[in-house]
């Protein structure tokens, strides 16, 4: 599959794949999946749907190697390496701690383990994010579109070739969201990227892959055919075409 080419401004990335295989997740007694198999491939854009419940945010974090109960699955890059420290995560809630200013919640990860800030990268990527003359306010003062882009600097300071995002834009408005989709997608094209989303037009506006989690034990399926390149537009009959089979996989149509 061949996906968007990399932001001229972003520091070099080598592609990678991310495989795994046999996943399983019990919760509550409940098997929610079973045996199941994921592909991203290196330097696209995924989407993952799914409903409530699925276990679509749990499969994120076993990505993201972030521990959870209950489940497991073998993980690995497509260089055959563990993923440790080759994947940044971006959840719904922007994660902002109220006592530091924009630049210092930009930098928290590297000073949390004991680096030296890149304080001018830092500062470059919140003018790629139009946050250029916020770098001293606090959270507090910005809206929810703004605290997000902060996020999203956040997590590009990281500069890792795999991204995880939880549905970071579904508490924004709607011109707001439409704006982060296209900066998430400029600024991430030399990534390989995983997002869980709720809405079926964001993951076709976004996707290159679109993947929809259903059944129980849950089942991954391909929306096999997506209309045009990212980003597309909602209005198009084609996209339109792809949502009804989205809620048809989803069980909704």
């Amino acid at each position: 599959m061949q996906c968007a080419a990399p932001a001229p401004s972003s520091l070099p990335i080598l592609p990678l794949t991310v495989t795994l295989r046999a996943a399983r997740l019990v919760y509550g007694g409940l098997t929610l999946f079973d045996g199941l198999d994921l592909e991203l491939t290196s330097g696209c854009f995924t989407c993952l749907l799914g409903p409530s419940g699925i276990g679509k945010s749990s499969l994120l974090r076993l990505l993201a190697g972030l521990t959870t109960r209950g489940i497991s699955g073998e993980l690995r890059g497509g260089d055959g390496l563990p993923l440790t420290g080759r994947v940044a995560y971006m959840a719904q809630e922007d994660l902002l701690l109220p006592w530091l200013n924009v630049l210092d919640n930009v930098t928290l990860g590297s000073r949390l383990r004991g680096e030296r800030p890149d304080r001018e990268r830092a500062l470059q990527l919140l003018a790629q994010v139009d946050l250029a003359d916020y770098a001293l306010a606090r959270p507090e003062t910005l809206s929810g579109g703004m605290r997000q882009r902060v996020a999203l600097a956040r997590t590009l300071m990281e500069n890792r070739p795999v991204v995880l995002m939880d549905e970071p834009f579904s508490g924004l408005d709607a011109l707001t969201r439409l704006r982060l989709q296209a900066l998430a997608a400029e600024l991430l094209a030399d990534r390989t990227v995983l997002l869980v989303t709720h809405d079926p037009l964001e993951a076709l506006r976004l996707g290159d892959q679109v993947w929809v989690m259903n059944g129980r034990p849950a089942t991954l399926f391909p929306l096999a055919e997506l209309p045009g390149a990212p980003l597309r537009d909602p209005g198009e009959p084609a996209v339109q075409t792809a949502y009804r089979a989205i809620l048809h996989l989803l069980g909704a149509g």
